[in-house]
């Protein structure tokens, strides 16, 4: 199936859906974490996924190409999967979900970085140059408008979740070195359920409370919706608007995730996020060069390159 050059009806609602749902996960997180452990979180989360997704992939035959290069599906799912996730829930037992949503963002920031570490020039481009530092720049407004100098927020639980997005940007180099002619849903269906097989049997260990109806709600819904659900439909948007334009989506992810932090858990709306969340959209658009001519985008998270490292 050939993709489309413009978006098509069913591309704009793929698109439209995906932009909501991969918004959401900041928020269900939030909520699994009140009473479910991080590993409990993550191990739910990625062998629930595994499990949905195991009879797709295993219809479009694409267990056995991942299996063949299994050191490397395993190395892409402890960058993409098994450290990130786990951060992420840590950091949310104390960050509000929006903000989160937001510093995962930074990821074409730290991917434009990797870029000119490993030579690409055309990473340096002025336009581009621009965007790393408005964009960094964006991320220290947010932190010391939103309280971090005095306390109210968690230095550490940042740093956590700017390590994701470090994670985040390295991810998708594995895939392009080393993954490039392996289905995309053989890598994230057998990295989800190595990751899920080995961090099950810890959450039930370190989960000691009895999971309210809310947190059972959010883990449900971070597992079927924003996990299996979303991966399936963003096979369905690649092959309808090609893998350039599926993950361009992925910039109103932070919208999302700071509205439904202030609608859901009434998060507030620091002056910080104000002023520093236009600065770091604008940032990451101009690091991953969507203004540069004649340049192709580079998705932002999910997704940097490779649409395999969507998984949020």
């Amino acid at each position: 199936m050939h993709a489309s050059p413009h978006f098509t009806p069913k591309g704009w609602a793929l698109f439209a859906l995906l932009a909501l749902v991969w918004g959401m996960p900041y928020l269900f997180i939030a909520e699994a974490v009140e009473t479910f452990s991080p590993a409990a979180v993550v191990g739910i989360r990625t062998l629930g996924a595994a499990i949905l997704l195991l009879p797709f992939a295993l219809k479009q035959r694409a267990l056995r190409p991942a299996l063949r290069r299994w050191p490397w599906v395993l190395a892409f799912g402890a960058v993409e999967m098994a450290g990130p996730f786990v951060l992420l829930a840590h950091a949310e037992q104390t960050l509000a979900s929006g903000l989160t949503g937001l510093f995962v963002a930074t990821v074409p920031l730290f991917a434009t970085a990797i870029a000119v570490a490993r030579g690409d020039r055309g990473a340096l481009k002025p336009t581009r140059a621009i965007g790393l530092a408005l964009g960094f720049g964006g991320v220290a407004i947010v932190a010391l408008g939103s309280g971090a100098l005095d306390g109210h927020i968690s230095v550490v639980a940042i740093g956590e979740v700017l390590l994701v997005a470090v994670c985040y940007a390295i991810a998708p180099f594995i895939v392009a070195r080393h993954l490039p002619d392996v289905p995309s849903l053989g890598v994230i269906t057998l990295s989800l359920g190595a990751v899920g097989l080995v961090y099950t049997p810890i959450g039930f260990a370190t989960t000691t409370e009895p999971p309210t109806a809310r947190s059972l709600t959010g883990i449900i819904l971070l597992t079927v919706l924003c996990t299996a659900v979303a991966f399936i439909a963003f096979f369905a948007l690649i092959a309808e608007v090609g893998p350039v334009k599926a993950p361009l989506m992925t910039y109103l992810h932070p919208v999302v995730a700071i509205a439904l932090g202030m609608l859901v858990r009434g998060e507030p709306l620091t002056a910080g996020l104000m002023i520093g969340f236009p600065v770091v959209l604008v940032g990451c658009l101009l690091a991953a060069g969507v203004f540069t001519r004649g340049q192709k985008p580079s998705a932002t998270a999910p997704a940097v390159e490779i649409p395999a490292s969507a998984v949020r």
